[in-house]
């Protein structure tokens, strides 16, 4: 499948989801706020989720894709047709190790629920028992939802080797339906309460996309038989590649970890969810394309170092830095210089107040300025991860890491909860630097003519664009306080606008002509 076309069919089922997410947000600000239930329920949520990125969606995914297209295509070179027979019994060796792992590390997590909370806030110096008590009864809710989606997972990158890369996509759909019914339908009579009713729908959820990837796979073809449980060679290379893979995804997550529990420690109340929200608006664009286009690229560098191109994979890697680069620079720029008027018309509802708006609006500025970067790193990593390299990556996710615990001990005194946004995106400008360091020292990448012409001519729209919405932002924050329709209204004339210029600014620069997104758009022959 073309890049763009992938990219267009993983982003735009990942926008609906993200766009919910929003709505789901948004009724979370209203009903929950920013205070003591939104703290512990946010602490709650973060453990299930720092697992999922790092294990389930991240290493998993890293490591799972490139040796299952491997044993399919080794297999079809012995004997044409017999690809898939051999990488679905690869696929059931790692579910029978893998579920048994899975049910008792979950039931060890809830079982130290209340270590594990207390470890990562001090046991809530400024909200006392009570709020430790409601986060750790959270947490034993949440849990399970870890488990369930390693196993989606799994299918998923099975789905996602075969091209099927809308139905994995599509998943988290499911977890924002289920949150959103529930915020609606089964709220409680006090914050407190419906922060529970939120908990159980996360695990809910988990349980539905696990029925969706079975259904979809079974309707693929593919089915899995679970087996004893056995380390053949092959589940060995892949637990021996999984470790390391998991935290070189995983410093995006590391580093937001490292800060909200220095946030619950130190900072103020509200600081904790001060930093969730302004980080689902900054994590919108990551999902839409980084992820995106790290996903559709990996099968596809994994094919084309298997087979001894390495002119082709270098080619993919230019082509995917130059989308990245087009589709990231301009959400940055929007989400720096628009932050308080999409913060407002989003949030300010109900228990979320104008003040809660100004401070999420800061971190969020402070978070954006890194989001070509979180980007980036997503993109840059299938380079390593395609050669069964998890061990470098790992290396530089810690450099970065320190970098990031170094400048959240700094900042965080003069600049409070703004601090951690900075040194999250500085972090994740290291982490960059190295990785195309390294690809670039090796002669795995090289930049060409094309990317480098593009570059200078995407950062000038993206400025264009930022003028203008810096111009319009004061206007639109005008209309925040009104009915949800005008809130609607307002932000959508702000954001069209604004991308609607940085396309024109484009297409006048030389960037891109339609004749070529049309091109890219078409599946190739």
């Amino acid at each position: 499948m073309n890049l763009l076309r992938a990219v267009s069919t993983i982003g735009g089922l990942t926008l609906v989801s993200r766009v919910l997410g929003m709505v789901r947000d948004m009724l979370m600000a209203r009903y929950v706020g920013a205070g003591m239930a939104s703290d512990a329920f946010l602490i709650a949520w973060r453990l299930p989720n720092l697992f999922r990125a790092l294990f389930a969606e991240g290493a998993f995914a890293a490591v799972f894709v490139p040796m299952f297209n491997r044993k399919m295509a080794e297999a079809d070179t012995a004997e044409p047709g017999s690809g898939m027979v051999a990488a679905r019994a690869f696929a059931g060796q790692v579910l029978s190790v893998l579920l048994p792992v899975l049910i008792v590390f979950t039931a060890v997590m809830m079982l130290a629920a209340g270590p594990v909370v207390y470890a990562m806030t001090g046991g809530f110096p400024d909200g006392g028992p009570e709020k430790f008590a409601l986060a750790r009864h959270l947490t034993i809710i949440t849990f399970p939802y870890l488990g369930l989606i390693s196993l989606v997972s799994l299918l998923g990158g099975i789905l996602n080797s075969i091209n099927r890369f809308w139905v994995n996509a599509a998943a988290p759909i499911l977890l924002n339906i289920c949150m959103i019914a529930a915020l609606l339908l089964f709220r409680g009579q006090s914050e407190a309460e419906t922060a529970v009713t939120q908990a159980i729908a996360v695990t809910v959820s988990g349980v539905l996309q696990l029925l969706w990837l079975i259904i979809a796979c079974r309707q693929s073809g593919v089915s899995l038989k679970l087996s004893r449980p056995r380390l053949s060679p092959d589940v060995k290379a892949m637990l021996v590649l999984i470790a390391p893979a998991a935290i070189g995804q995983g410093a995006i997550q590391f580093n937001l970890l490292i800060s909200t529990s220095l946030a619950a420690r130190y900072l103020g109340e509200g600081s904790v969810s001060w930093i969730y929200y302004a980080d689902r608006l900054n994590q919108l664009p990551l999902g839409l394309i980084g992820i995106g286009v790290g996903t559709a690229i990996l099968p596809l560098l994994s094919r084309q170092i298997g087979s001894g191109n390495p002119d082709a994979a270098n080619n993919t890697q230019n082509r995917a830095l130059e989308l990245a680069l087009f589709l990231a620079l301009p959400a940055a720029v929007a989400l720096v210089v628009a932050a308080v008027p999409i913060i407002h018309g989003v949030f300010q509802y109900g228990a979320f107040t104008a003040a809660d708006t100004i401070a999420t609006a800061r971190v969020l500025a402070a978070f954006a300025c890194g989001v070509p970067a979180y980007v980036l790193i997503k993109v840059l990593t299938p380079g390593f991860y395609a050669r069964a390299d998890t061990k470098t990556p790992v290396r530089l996710a810690l450099v970065a890491m320190l970098v990031n615990l170094v400048g959240n001990l700094i900042l965080i005194w003069p600049l409070g909860h703004v601090g951690v946004g900075v040194a999250t995106a500085i972090s994740a400008w290291v982490n960059v630097g190295l990785l195309f360091g390294v690809l670039y020292k090796r002669g795995h990448i090289q930049p060409d003519a094309r990317l480098i012409a593009k570059a200078w001519r995407i950062l000038v729209a993206a400025a264009v664009m930022g003028v203008a919405l810096w111009l319009g932002s004061r206007l639109a924050d005008s209309f925040m306080d009104g009915r949800l329709i005008e809130r609607i209204t307002a932000l959508a004339v702000l954001c069209g606008g604004g991308g609607a210029l940085y396309g024109l600014a484009a297409l006048a620069l030389g960037t891109y002509r339609l004749g070529d997104i049309k091109t890219m758009l078409r599946r190739k022959a």
